[in-house]
């Protein structure tokens, strides 16, 4: 294999590092709701799947052997695969950093990233010494 077959893994793999201290620095708390991320992402990874499957068939488009591993499920590179979980996990996070600051400002969402958010057993946030429930309206999706 050629360096260049890499190509779009090592971008994905970009757009990940690039946004993974989001959930640890601004304390987005995407990684930190596994359920809610799955069903969030699964409804977004189906459909692209299905609109993959059906223009490749169709001949709609083609990817490049040059920049992809060859490494296929189904008729779908993996570095599509991979693109569909990447890129709106990197949206998520994105937007769950920057609804912190809004929410905190810089120096509450640095505080509350670095030092740890985490919902105690009884769904009570620990940042705010554990006294004020979550409001519906604050979870993810």
């Amino acid at each position: 294999m050629r360096s260049e077959q890499f190509q779009y893994l090592g971008v994905m793999a970009l757009c990940v590092l690039i946004t993974l201290p989001l959930e640890f620095v601004l304390g987005a708390r995407v990684y930190r709701r596994p359920r809610r991320l799955i069903r969030t992402m699964l409804p977004t990874f189906a459909a692209f799947v299905a609109w993959d499957v059906i223009a490749i068939r169709l001949d709609h488009w083609t990817f490049s052997p040059t920049y992809t591993t060859g490494w296929k499920v189904g008729n779908i590179p993996v570095e599509e695969l991979t693109f569909f979980v990447v890129i709106p996990l990197s949206a998520l996070l994105s937007f769950e950093a920057v609804r912190t600051v809004q929410r905190h400002g810089w120096l509450g969402a640095l505080r509350l990233g670095v030092f740890g958010r985490f919902l105690s057993p009884a769904g009570r946030d620990v940042a705010d010494g554990g006294t004020a429930a979550r409001r519906p309206s604050e979870e993810l999706v």
